[in-house]
């Protein structure tokens, strides 16, 4: 059992790396087609973005479960979504296919 194990923490150590080597700051006009495609997540401030894609990676749904009924993962609401338009404003964004995962730049990843 510990070799599964093993090989879990092995793969969650893996996409932490290509994950936080991926991460970057984008203006949000340059994920209007993600967007406008549904597949924009926000990860609430103060939460740890890079281990959100991580355990999307590693399909954990009961840390999702927690996350989103923290209200710490959420869809981007319209009136967020025209907010960061307007301003042009800038995320950390870093891509967990097919989801990309936004924060505010204001944090860091």
């Amino acid at each position: 059992m510990r070799v599964m194990a093993d090989a879990g923490d092995e793969r969650a150590a893996l996409l932490r790396r290509e994950y936080h080597a991926q991460t970057a700051r984008i203006r949000w006009h340059a994920l209007q087609t993600h967007y406008a495609g549904g597949r924009v997540v926000v990860v609430a401030p103060g939460t740890d973005l890079i281990e959100v894609a991580v355990q999307l990676g590693l399909d954990n749904t009961d840390a999702f479960t927690a996350w989103i009924e923290g209200g710490q993962v959420s869809g981007v609401s319209e009136e967020q979504a025209l907010a960061w338009y307007t301003a042009d404003a800038e995320v950390w964004a870093v891509v967990a296919a097919p989801w990309v995962l936004v924060q505010p730049a204001s944090e860091s990843p």
